[in-house]
């Protein structure tokens, strides 16, 4: 990525993760974090990476109800950032936490076969 991008991918992360944590929190949805964005060269398209704590079921749910109000999420984008177009924003789930806890159970599970024997 180009520093302009980089720096607008850093700049969309910011406030999409206030925005999430203000309008969204609480409830029945999971507690989300953005972790990544990643910005098309055009800056027409924002991938963005949520990471959701909670069960299976809170993770869909919040994940879709992020995709059924990301039009009003990017309207909240385009008037807290200064850029000629807002891009299109894409959830995606970030399931980097649970499969760290998978390989942290995975290694405890050997460690403890070794002290076994």
């Amino acid at each position: 990525m180009s520093v302009r991008t980089e720096r607008v991918a850093s700049v969309i992360r910011h406030e999409v993760g206030t925005i999430i944590s203000r309008e969204f929190s609480g409830g029945e949805l999971g507690f989300s974090t953005v972790t990544e964005v990643r910005v098309t060269p055009d800056l027409k398209i924002a991938k963005i990476y949520v990471s959701i704590l909670g069960t299976p079921a809170v993770k869909t749910k919040t994940l879709a109800r992020l995709e059924s109000e990301k039009a009003h999420i990017r309207g909240l984008l385009a008037s807290h950032i200064n850029l000629k177009y807002t891009p299109a924003l894409q959830f995606y789930h970030d399931d980097t936490m649970d499969r760290v806890e998978n390989l942290e159970n995975l290694i405890k599970k050997i460690h403890g076969n070794d002290n076994a024997q």
